[in-house]
């Protein structure tokens, strides 16, 4: 008999209960979509910034003493160097899946043929290496200065030539002494003099601009600096940093034993910094803030938007819900009256008017996950260029939404309903 009425009810209004499906369903689908794109919205904007640079620095820990306590910058102290060797070790820490790219960087001085200064860095660009864990890996300033303008020429690829005297030079140097892409260089420092091809002269708009990059043999051969190295780029996926990541940051050892193994075994960029200190002999890694804390501001700020556009969309939904409930009521008040009259108790008419409204909600709130998925697709296409991953969580938080917001949004209706006197209504009052 229930059962009969529900069907009966939904023959009758099936305009109002098509509206509130179709109500339901717009709410459900944008709640699907931004749930879905906020929780993986995190690896998508970190690989988004990525192209921005590396957000962690390697220095040797006499550099960093000596640059704490007279700010000389970035220039390096003499006999302060990293070991050149240890570089695979860095993908050999717990967060070694969260390092995308990292490069090494020696500088030295040198001069031209004709005397006149320049510095001379050598990284990686696209350097091919065998890791101690037995993978591979191509890093380089290929990938982490990407923004660079290759204004003539080509990036130096060192896996498709043999020859290691190549480099590329900036336009500001480029410009004052006249070289080109293909021109041949003397280049002199400590170590000796070499002839480079110059393969692209690129614009960086910065101080890059006045140096010429060699591979890193290279500029260790020019410097007399075999098996040295200055500092490290690392670019690393990262969690926003909260309270235990900051308190963590200042002293690891104040952490009581649960804080150090949550921090330890989160990737904040502190817990990361640590890692590479402990594989790195005599290093001091850092947080490159502007990086790291702009990271951590756009995506809060991005999960915040998409936290209120959902809020909207359930107190939009809400509203819609309850005109329309409250106006099905209203139109049945005569049917209710007359069920009221034969004995029928608010608590029984109140189950089959919400069984009714919940059975309208399940189909529109699964009609709008689906359709949400679909959105959330566009979105991850549109913005990121990939597909946004379902996460499982999604399917719960999506149905409590849609039960909260079908109830608070029926909450009017249901008012309504228990004031109704018989008496009046079935005398058109």
């Amino acid at each position: 008999m229930f059962i009969r009425m529900i069907g009966k009810a939904f023959f009758r209004q099936w305009k109002k209960m098509t509206m509130i499906a179709l109500t339901i369903a717009l709410g459900a689908s944008l709640a699907t979509a931004m749930l879905s794109v906020m929780i993986d919205v995190e690896d998508k904007i970190n690989q988004e910034l990525k192209v921005y640079g590396a957000n962690i620095k390697v220095v040797p820990k006499d550099t960093s003493v000596i640059d704490e306590l007279y700010d000389v910058g970035d220039e390096n102290i003499s006999g302060a160097y990293l070991k050149e060797d240890e570089l695979g070790k860095i993908k050999t820490i717990f967060w070694a899946f969260n390092i995308v790219d990292y490069a090494p960087f020696i500088n030295t001085d040198a001069k031209l043929s004709d005397g006149t200064k320049v510095d001379v860095t050598g990284t990686w660009f696209n350097h091919h290496m065998d890791l101690p864990t037995g993978e591979e890996l191509d890093a380089g300033i290929a990938s982490l200065r990407s923004w660079w303008d290759i204004t003539e020429g080509e990036w130096l690829d060192e896996q498709g030539n043999e020859d290691p005297y190549r480099a590329m030079a900036g336009a500001g140097i480029a410009e004052r002494e006249g070289i080109s892409a293909g021109d041949i260089i003397s280049v002199e420092g400590a170590g000796g003099s070499v002839m480079l091809t110059v393969v692209g002269i690129f614009d960086a708009g910065g101080e890059e601009d006045d140096i010429i990059y060699v591979p890193v043999d290279v500029a260790q051969e020019i410097g007399g600096l075999e098996g040295r190295i200055d500092s490290i780029e690392v670019s690393a996926l990262t969690t926003p940093d909260n309270d235990l990541a900051r308190k963590a940051a200042q002293d690891p050892s104040s952490l009581s034993v649960a804080q150090y193994e949550t921090w330890y075994c989160t990737a904040y960029v502190s817990s990361i910094c640590y890692q590479i200190e402990e594989v790195i002999t005599d290093s001091v890694a850092s947080a490159v803030r502007q990086v790291a804390d702009s990271e951590g501001q756009i995506l809060k700020k991005t999960k915040l938007l998409m936290i209120l556009i959902t809020i909207l969309s359930m107190i939009g939904a809400a509203l819609g819900i309850c005109n329309l409930v409250t106006a099905s009521v209203m139109e049945r008040s005569q049917e209710i009256g007359l069920m009221k009259a034969i004995g029928a108790h608010n608590g029984a008419i109140t189950g089959l008017i919400l069984a009714e409204i919940m059975c309208t909600a399940v189909a529109g709130g699964v009609t709008g996950f689906f359709a949400g998925l679909g959105f959330a697709q566009i979105i991850g296409h549109s913005v990121f260029a990939s597909s946004i991953t379902m996460r499982p969580m999604v399917i719960p938080l999506v149905a409590v939404l849609v039960v909260l917001v079908t109830l608070i949004g029926s909450i009017p209706a249901i008012r309504l309903l228990l004031g109704l006197k018989p008496t009046e209504v079935l005398h058109g009052k």
